[in-house]
C-alpha cells in the first residue's frame, strides 16, 4: 500500500513537527477538516498494514505518535529527505541557535541563507525571533563586521540553551544528520560516547529513558566541542560538595576517562547532566542518598493528594519508587533551573486538569524540601503517573462528586470553613476555597457549590455558615445527601453487606449492585430542607438610581469616602446613620471589601441598620487611601436586608469589577448619567 501525496506530505509534517495540531495542518495545506480525516484514516491504514501503532488525536487536535514510528521514518528508506525551504520559522530559529552555538568560524549573513536555503530578509526576520527565544536566558546576539553573528552571556546560560534546542532539533525528521552537518559532528565520537554513557548505565545499574539515550551523546559532543574552543562554564551555584560524592559524579568520571584534562567545574555540570536525566528504571534510586528525605516529602505528597482526591492507592512501595525516578531528577532541573529541557506534547483532557489541580495542592512537602514550587511542566509528569496507577486500579476522579467552597469573609474564615466541609463529606473531593471574584472566573469543572452567602450558578447550591454547631452539620449533611441521592448517609455500610453476600452467593456485577443497596438503605423520604432560591431579582440599575450616584474629586479620609457614598440612602431612610457607624468598624478590621483594582463594597450585618434593600456609588477623581496597600476610586455601599434580594445585582456588580476598561470609563466619566448608562449595560446580563 502506498501514501497519496497529500498524505505522504502530512505524514512528513507529523514526524518532524510531532507537536503541529489538526488547524495548523489544514491552514497549511489548505483542506478542509473532512480532508484531513480522510488523509488521517490513510495514513492509519498505512501504519497498520506495516504492523505500526496508529496515530491517535485528542480532543484539542494533537497528535500521539508511538516511538516505533519515529524509528521507521528515521531510515532512509522510507523517508525522503526533508528540504531546509521545508522548515518552520520556529525549526529555522533553532538551526540557527545551533549554528551559533556549535560554529568555530565567523559567521554571516550569506552562512545562514546557504544552510537553510532561504531569502536575507526571511534570515533576517528569523534573527529577530532568535533574539527573542533567547531573552529568556539572558543571553544577546551581537554583530560585528569582524566577528560576524556571535552569542554573548554566561557560558551556563549557554549549556541551558544547547541542552534545550539539541532536544528540540533531534525530536525533527532527519533531525540528527542535520545537527552532526551543522555542528561538525562526527558518527565515531557520537559512537565513543555512547559507549561510555552504556558503561555508566551498568556500573550504576540504571537505564536511561531511549529519549535520552538518543540525545545525550550528541550533548556531550556538542559541550566537549565548546570546551576545545575554550568556552567553560567558570563558577556557578553548585559546588563541589554537593555533587562530588554521588554516584552520577562516579558516571562522569567513567564517561571523561582516556579523554584530555577536564576542568572540575565541567565535570560537575555533566554530572548535572546526569542527575537532571530521566530514568526508565533504576535498582539504587530506592535507597536515595543523594537527596535526604525526598522519598519521605514524596510519600507526604502521596498522602495528601490521597486524602483530596478521596482515593486510596495500592501497591504504594511501587508507586512511590516510580515518583521517586521522575522527581529526583526533577529536583536537581528545579534547584538549578534547568526545567525548561522538559516538555509536555499534548494538553491535558479535562479530568486530567481537575487531577493537575489536586497534585499541585497536595505538594507542598516537596516545595519545601526543594526551596521553591514545582514548575507546571514538571507537576504535569507527575499529575500522569498518578493518574496512570489510578487508571490501573480501576479510579477516577470523575465518578465522585466535585465541590468548591465560596467564603466572602477572609482568608482564614474560608479556609476553617473549607477544612470544617471536608472531614463532614469525606467521600466528596474539595477542589478549593474562593473568594466570589475568583468563583466568577473558576474553571474547573464542579458539582457543589458551598457557600455563606447566595450565588449565581448553574450547580447545586448549599448555603452555610462558615462556623457550624453539631446540629447544623447534621441539618446540611442530611440536606446534601437528600438533593444528591435521595437517601441520608447513616451508619450501615454497603461494602460490609457485599462481603456478606459474597459468602453466600455469586455477584453478577458488584457495582451495579453496590449503588442499588445505597439507594435503597440510605433512602429517606424527608425532602423538606431543599433550599427555595426564588426570589426576585434585583438589577444593578435598579439599585443604583441617578440618586444613589455621588461625584467628588476628591475627600480626606476612607472614613469620610463612605459617609459620603451613604448619604443618599440615609436620605431616602433606606438605612439608618449607625448603618455608617458599624460599616467603618466593619471595613477597618476587613480588607475584603476591596473586589478590584480601585473599586471596594464596604457593608454591614443588616440589623446594623438597614431597613430597605440599597445601594449607593461614590465616584472619587483622586483616589482616597484605604491602607497602605489600597488606594480606591469607586466605592459602592451595600445595604442588605436578606441574602437574597440583593444578591442578582451584586454578581452584575462583580463582572463590572472584573472589567478594566469600564472600571477607568466611570472613574474618569463626567456625568451621573453616564456613570447610570454604564451600570445599565451589566444590569442586562
Amino acid at each position: 500500500m502506498l501514501l497519496g501525496d497529500r498524505s505522504k506530505k502530512i505524514m512528513d509534517e507529523l514526524i518532524s513537527n510531532p507537536r503541529v495540531t489538526s488547524t495548523v495542518l489544514e491552514k497549511k495545506y489548505e483542506i478542509s477538516r473532512r480532508q484531513l480525516g480522510y488523509s488521517f484514516n490513510k495514513i492509519n491504514e498505512w501504519l497498520m498494514a506495516k504492523n505500526l501503532p496508529v496515530i491517535e488525536r485528542t480532543r484539542q487536535g494533537h497528535f500521539i505518535i508511538d516511538q516505533s514510528v519515529f524509528t521507521l521514518f528515521s531510515t532512509e528508506e522510507v523517508v525522503t529527505p526533508l528540504h531546509r525551504t521545508d522548515f518552520t520559522e520556529e525549526q529555522r530559529v533553532y538551526f540557527i541557535i545551533m549554528m551559533l552555538l556549535s560554529s568555530s568560524e565567523e559567521l554571516s549573513l550569506s552562512h545562514f541563507t546557504s544552510e537553510l536555503q532561504v531569502s536575507k530578509n526571511t534570515v533576517l526576520s528569523d534573527l529577530k525571533q532568535v533574539q527573542r527565544f533567547l531573552h529568556d536566558y539572558t543571553l544577546t546576539i551581537r554583530y560585528t563586521r569582524k566577528s560576524g553573528y556571535l552569542l554573548e552571556g554566561k557560558e551556563f546560560q549557554m549549556r541551558k540553551l544547547l541542552i534545550n534546542v539539541s532536544y528540540k532539533l533531534l525530536q525533527l525528521n532527519g533531525g540528527e544528520e542535520q545537527v552532526k552537518k551543522i555542528a561538525q559532528v562526527k558518527e565515531e565520537e557520537l559512537k565513543d560516547i555512547k559507549e561510555r554513557i552504556e558503561n555508566v548505565e551498568i556500573k550504576l545499574n540504571l537505564k536511561f529513558t531511549d529519549e535520552k539515550l538518543a540525545t545525550m551523546p550528541y550533548i556531550l559532543c556538542l559541550i566537549l566541542k565548546r570546551i576545545d574552543q575554550g568556552r567553560e562554564v567558570t563558577s556557578f551555584s553548585i559546588t563541589y560538595e554537593e555533587l562530588s560524592d554521588t554516584k552520577e559524579y562516579l558516571a562522569t568520571e567513567e564517561i571523561f576517562k582516556d579523554l584530555k584534562e577536564i576542568p572540575v567545574q565541567e565535570r560537575l555540570f555533566m554530572t548535572l547532566h546526569l542527575l537532571t536525566a530521566n530514568v526508565y528504571w533504576s535498582e539504587y534510586l530506592s535507597e536515595n542518598d543523594d537527596v535526604p528525605n525526598l522519598l519521605p516529602a514524596i510519600d507526604q505528597m502521596v498522602r495528601h493528594f490521597e486524602k483530596s482526591a478521596c482515593i486510596y492507592l495500592q501497591e504504594r512501595e511501587q508507586l512511590l519508587n516510580k515518583l521517586l525516578q521522575h522527581i529526583k531528577p526533577a529536583y536537581y532541573r528545579i534547584k538549578y533551573e534547568l526545567t525548561e529541557t522538559v516538555e509536555m506534547q499534548e494538553a491535558l483532557s479535562q479530568e486530567f486538569k481537575e487531577l493537575h489541580h489536586l497534585v499541585r495542592s497536595s505538594t507542598a512537602p516537596l516545595n519545601k524540601l526543594i526551596g521553591q514550587e514545582i514548575p507546571d511542566n514538571e507537576l504535569t509528569f507527575i499529575t500522569l503517573l498518578i493518574g496512570g496507577w489510578m487508571r490501573r486500579q480501576g479510579d477516577s476522579i470523575e465518578e465522585k462528586v466535585k465541590a468548591i467552597v465560596v467564603c466572602p469573609q477572609g482568608v482564614s474564615v474560608s479556609r476553617l470553613m473549607f477544612h470544617e466541609l471536608r472531614e463532614l463529606f469525606p467521600e466528596f473531593i474539595f477542589l478549593d476555597s474562593l473568594s466570589i471574584r475568583e468563583f466568577l472566573n473558576y474553571e474547573l469543572e464542579y458539582d457543589i457549590v458551598f457557600s455563606a452567602t447566595s450565588l449565581e450558578t448553574n450547580q447545586r447550591l448549599f448555603i452555610t455558615k462558615a462556623f457550624l454547631d453539631h446540629e447544623e452539620k447534621y441539618r446540611l449533611r442530611k440536606q446534601v445527601m437528600l438533593d444528591l441521592h435521595g437517601y441520608i448517609a447513616n451508619d450501615i455500610h454497603v461494602s460490609h453487606l457485599l462481603d456478606i453476600i459474597k459468602n453466600h452467593a455469586v455477584i453478577q456485577n458488584e457495582k451495579d449492585l453496590s449503588r442499588e443497596l445505597e439507594q435503597y438503605i440510605k433512602r429517606e423520604d424527608d425532602s423538606s430542607v431543599k433550599i427555595n432560591s426564588k426570589h426576585k431579582d434585583l438589577n444593578l440599575n435598579d439599585l443604583i438610581t441617578p440618586k444613589h450616584i455621588t461625584m467628588r474629586h476628591s475627600l480626606s479620609s476612607w472614613e469620610k469616602a463612605i459617609e459620603e457614598c451613604a448619604r443618599p440612602l440615609i436620605q431616602t431612610g433606606q438605612i439608618n446613620s449607625t448603618y455608617v457607624d458599624a460599616m467603618v468598624k466593619t471595613t477597618d478590621r476587613d480588607p475584603y471589601i476591596i473586589i478590584g483594582p480601585n473599586i471596594a463594597i464596604p457593608h454591614a450585618a443588616p440589623e446594623a441598620g438597614v431597613n430597605e434593600v440599597g445601594m449607593s456609588l461614590l465616584k472619587l477623581t483622586q483616589g482616597v487611601k484605604f491602607n497602605d496597600e489600597y488606594t480606591v476610586n469607586l466605592i459602592i455601599v451595600i445595604a442588605a436586608v436578606d441574602k437574597q434580594q440583593h444578591i442578582h445585582s451584586l454578581m452584575q456588580l462583580m463582572k463590572l469589577a472584573s472589567s478594566e476598561k469600564d472600571r477607568d470609563r466611570i472613574i474618569h466619566s463626567g456625568s451621573v448619567q453616564e456613570i447610570h448608562s454604564i451600570l445599565t449595560n451589566y444590569s442586562t446580563e
